[in-house]
């Protein structure tokens, strides 16, 4: 493919405004709301009619309203998400990974689990132990259907949750679950050797590892024998008795946690999507043009700009992996859900939204800055082979697999061809910083400064 030059892309954002049917688009009766909240009357201006048009054509809409969270509930969750009680050895809580001060990252590439000492980048393991893979974002859940890097939790064609659980987690279970796939994210983690329970030294590590019910009954006879936990979950389910409840009210009440208070659609191109040509400046106008024109938003589409599909797009792979392969350091991705040896590589699109906030980039974290990320999608099989490990923390350097023609060779073909130039990188870099929002910077005010066991919190 050969290379284009940023007056030709804007040309042919010009053209495929009629191939995908949105010259004479009016807004939905979706956007009415958003547009109450955000429109500001403006001069027309023909390049944000034309972006309008295409994002409409690809599918990129405003997020949904935020659905409606007890606060009892919400606070419940706040405190099981920095607790460290829901940990084997109570060392690490379900925040120690997705820190409010690192935009719910850790700032780095894989996160450390169970075992370790410090939090984000200065976390250590006595052992050298990594988790697999880097900590996803925890923006905007609610709007998700698939959740982790392999869309392991998801909600399935009849709107029951899909977990790698499978039936243990019951109908009653099931029916706890207000918010969708966000619901059951903290039944997993905690069951996680190398994340929460650790191998040894608690009740918890001895429980076999297929029997998760035994391992949230355990957690659930823990948070009993704290009163505050009994009467904030009392509270939070008005009505129903603690000694009723399983483990699914706590996943429930941490999932609403995240969906109240890390849900953001108040970024400029929110502003601008429901009317104000002023929402961005000149340079993310001319980003958005590219985007919407070009191939990125065939996969970055929707309200949190995933298309919730599986894609191989070329990532290096280092760490201690998922077992997959000849060295059992290999990740296979989603095929290790579905068993399809079509989906190898691939994992779930990533979200967009506060993008610009949550480096390193990768199921793995293997790209530490943004532009360079995007700079990836360019003749991503060149840029695979030619991946430098020293951007690495030290220790994992050595751990980068030689597979990087197993990849290519299964490499997704919607980037098959693609070649940008620098300068379309940078518009592209620039329409980025437009998916922000301001409150999404500072959300260290969300940490407690205690919790209900009286364990340490990490801030």
């Amino acid at each position: 493919m050969r290379r284009i030059s940023w007056r030709t892309c804007a040309a042919v954002a010009i053209m495929v405004a009629p191939l995908v049917n949105c010259a004479d688009e009016k807004p939905s009766a979706s956007t009415a709301p958003l547009a109450s909240r955000h429109s500001d009357p403006t001069p027309p201006n023909p390049t944000a009619a034309l972006v309008r048009q295409l994002a409409a054509g690809r599918g990129v809409i405003p997020m949904p309203p935020k659905p409606y969270v007890r606060p009892a509930l919400a606070e419940l969750g706040r405190m099981l998400a920095f607790d460290k009680i829901l940990s084997g050895n109570r060392d690490i809580s379900c925040m120690t990974c997705h820190l409010p001060q690192f935009a719910t990252g850790d700032d780095r590439h894989l996160s450390i689990g169970q075992g370790a000492t410090g939090i984000g980048p200065s976390r250590v393991h006595p052992q050298g132990i990594f988790i697999p893979r880097n900590a996803p974002p925890a923006f905007n859940l609610a709007a998700m259907q698939h959740l982790f890097w392999d869309g392991r939790v998801e909600r399935g064609p009849h709107g029951q949750i899909i977990t790698p659980a499978g039936d243990q987690v019951t109908a009653r279970m099931q029916r706890v679950f207000e918010y969708g796939p966000v619901s059951a994210i903290g039944m997993f983690p905690v069951g996680n050797r190398d994340e929460m329970r650790a191998y040894s030294g608690n009740e918890l590590a001895a429980i076999d590892d297929a029997n998760n019910p035994a391992i949230w009954d355990a957690l659930m006879r823990r948070l009993g024998q704290i009163p505050e936990y009994r009467r904030l979950f009392e509270r939070a389910y008005p009505g129903q008795r603690f000694s009723d409840m399983t483990f699914a009210h706590a996943s429930n009440a941490i999932g609403a946690f995240l969906v109240d208070k890390f849900t953001f659609d108040d970024t400029p191109w929110d502003r601008f999507l429901a009317g104000n040509n002023n929402a961005l400046t000149q340079k993310q106008l001319l980003g958005a043009q590219t985007f919407m024109s070009i191939k990125c938003s065939l996969c970055h589409n929707g309200s949190t700009f995933s298309d919730e599909k599986f894609h191989d797009v070329a990532v290096a792979q280092f760490g201690p992996g998922k077992g997959n392969g000849p060295s059992l350091r290999d990740d296979f991705g989603r095929m290790d859900i579905t068993n399809d040896p079509t989906e190898i590589y691939r994992f779930r699109t990533s979200p967009l939204r506060n993008v610009e906030l949550t480096a390193p980039y990768g199921h793995d974290g293997a790209i530490t800055d943004l532009r360079e990320f995007i700079a990836h999608y360019s003749e991503s099989d060149k840029k695979l082979l030619a991946y430098d490990p020293t951007q690495l923390d030290p220790s994992l350097r050595p751990t980068l697999l030689p597979n990087a023609a197993d990849i290519i060779a299964q490499r997704d073909t919607i980037i098959l061809g693609v070649v940008l130039t620098d300068s379309i990188i940078n518009s592209l870099t620039d329409y980025m910083s437009a998916l922000t929002d301001d409150r999404a910077r500072n959300l260290t005010p969300l940490t407690p400064h205690h919790v209900p066991s009286g364990l340490p919190v990490d801030r």
